[in-house]
């Protein structure tokens, strides 16, 4: 069996770093995408190297459809195939609704709605060439639930949702399946930049009922069964991963 390739985006940290950790335990070869955190990223790289696979680091704010290229472009160039395709790489504004400027609504679909379609359109084509792959998007509650300051980020991943629907119908032609994962309140540092943060950690303890709060070990497992040849029946799909906070009333 050909070496397999596997691209998360935003995997220099949280969520991102731990999928990208457990595909090359998995035997995958990685493409670490940061935007910023360059240190952190390489860090990953390290230990992906560690497990005896190889990571390739690549800088690219996958806002910008013109970076987005030029990543899939050295992808090709390094590797010659892509088989995964986690959409991890997340940002936004949070501020109440009254407060929201073009700009921040701008950067905000960019990012967690835009960047979606054109990565997976560029890793289509190289799946494609290798008879198909698997793509995930991640997505979050506050895409059907409101969530406080969270108007921007919400509809982004309401997008995404939506997305995912008709990437899953159109790609399905090319052997590729497309679904997304949905988490609850996880305490990685992506939470740090929520106002009410405590408040939040606070509520997901008491009221989940599973009796804990979600860990990032439960979205990775949902990701990778996503990825495993078991799921390929299951297409276009948001799993919610939140131990069953959001069935509350």
């Amino acid at each position: 069996m050909e070496q397999k390739v596997a691209l998360v985006t935003g995997s220099s940290k949280g969520l991102g770093k731990r999928t990208a950790i457990k595909l090359a335990e998995e035997g995958y070869d990685l493409v670490i995408n940061y935007a910023r955190s360059k240190t952190k990223a390489l860090e990953v790289a390290a230990e992906i190297e560690a497990l005896g696979r190889k990571a390739l680091v690549v800088k690219a704010n996958v806002g910008d459809v013109t970076k987005i290229k030029a990543m899939f472009e050295q992808i090709d160039e390094v590797y010659g195939r892509l088989d995964v395709l986690v959409n991890n790489a997340a940002s936004g504004v949070q501020r109440p609704l009254m407060e929201l400027e073009e700009s921040h609504w701008d950067w905000t679909m960019d990012i967690n709605g835009k960047a979606f379609l054109f990565c997976a359109q560029e890793a289509a084509k190289l799946m494609e060439r290798n008879g198909g792959g698997k793509i995930v998007g991640i997505s979050s509650l506050g895409s059907i639930r409101y969530l406080e300051n969270y108007t921007a980020v919400g509809v982004s991943k309401a997008a995404l949702e939506a997305l995912t629907r008709y990437l899953a119908v159109e790609l399905s032609k090319m052997n590729i399946c497309v679904n997304a994962v949905s988490g609850g309140v996880i305490d990685t540092d992506a939470l740090k930049s929520f106002p009410n943060r405590e408040e939040m950690l606070a509520e997901a303890a008491l009221q989940t009922p599973a009796g804990r709060m979600v860990e990032v070990e439960d979205m990775v497992n949902t990701i990778m069964f996503l990825l495993s040849d078991e799921s390929s029946m299951i297409r276009g799909q948001t799993l919610i991963v939140d131990g069953g906070i959001s069935l509350l009333v």
